[in-house]
């Protein structure tokens, strides 16, 4: 015998419209008869039809995931991995399922996504990245379409949720680290400066430098791409220079592995030659030799966070804009040394 919407109503004494409605975890209804609808559910057999629930209320309970690059560079990154496990965990507990969008170019993600949205494959996106005018951001808002963004929003901020780190402070920090153990030539190696993650901790290592009275050095900032192969060639245009740097400030810990190693291959130490703190504090930091200090910003929570404020928002298109900021710690190892 099939079990229908009226078997549970009759069951829980409520209406067909409560039981769909607690189907759909509307907020409207409350914990205690979503919970008396949901133990008649379970005493019946029960199960919704998801497909059906999606066709009838025109929602598809899909988010979509948006890569700043192509998924077989940037998932080398240990950082997506990880911010995805998060976005999946906070997906899971309310029942929505995740599609990615991938593409070898920036024009071949937008194109992407904007058939996914025009499509309405997903009820929403969450940005893996904020970078200055961004035309697939400017897009979204535009057409009032729900989104998240890790990262902060090159502008409006105030009018878009996004989920972050004070990165401007953790640059700081990790700059003051390597003062602190008496350095005083200290680059800064970061990803493509168009993505404010890179500029905001850029900012912070400047701040660092200019309030402990420390030259600042422009050849001593250089910019790659968040892979070990980036690490390599920033660090072999430092070494090139007459005085190369005696500490290290990196954005990514994958980054800062392809400097450790090229360090190894030239006969360089870390820490006794060469200090390196970075950032990430993925697996990693502690599976380099040696194990890197690195700055933990709590990644599986940006993703977490993104994906529960973007769920509200589609579920709730009343939902305020919210602009959540993420913990960031120093946790130390064994790459740095004092002068």
């Amino acid at each position: 015998m099939t079990v229908t919407i009226k078997d549970v109503a009759k069951r829980a004494n409520v209406a067909p419209s409560t039981v769909s409605r607690v189907i759909a975890d509307s907020p409207r209804i409350s914990e205690k008869t979503k919970q008396r609808v949901r133990e008649a559910m379970k005493e019946l057999g029960y199960h919704p039809n998801f497909i059906a629930r999606s066709l009838a209320s025109q929602a598809t309970q899909v988010i979509g995931i948006v890569m700043p690059s192509s998924a077989d560079q940037a998932l080398q990154n240990p950082f997506f991995p990880e911010v995805i496990r998060g976005i999946s965990k906070a997906a899971h507990e309310k029942r929505y399922a995740l599609q990615m969008s991938t593409g070898e170019k920036e024009s071949d993600i937008y194109e992407r996504v904007i058939e996914m949205l025009q499509g309405r494959r997903v009820d929403g996106v969450i940005l893996l990245y904020s970078r200055q005018n961004d035309k697939l951001m400017k897009y979204l808002q535009k057409h009032g379409f729900p989104f998240v963004v890790i990262g902060k929003p090159h502008q409006k901020a105030e009018q878009v949720t996004h989920v972050d780190n004070d990165n401007v402070q953790a640059g700081k920090d990790a700059t003051n680290y390597l003062i602190d153990h008496g350095h005083e030539r200290i680059a800064f190696v970061g990803g493509n400066p168009q993505y404010f993650v890179t500029a905001d901790r850029q900012e912070g290592y400047e701040e660092a430098l200019r309030e402990a009275g420390l030259l600042y050095r422009p050849e001593y900032v250089v910019h790659e791409e968040f892979l070990q192969e980036g690490g390599r060639e920033a660090m072999k245009e430092l070494l090139s220079l007459a005085e190369p740097p005696t500490g290290l400030v990196v954005a990514d810990d994958l980054m800062a592995l392809g400097m450790v190693k090229t360090l190894d291959e030239i006969g360089l130490r870390v820490p006794e030659d060469v200090s390196i703190v970075s950032f990430n504090n993925t697996l990693l930091a502690e599976m380099s030799r040696p194990p890197l200090t690195s700055v933990d910003i709590g990644i599986f929570q940006l993703g977490y966070e993104a994906a529960k404020s973007l769920i509200e928002k589609v579920e709730n298109p009343n939902e305020p804009i919210k602009r959540i900021i993420i913990p960031h710690r120093l946790v130390e190892r064994g790459s740095c040394t004092r002068r």
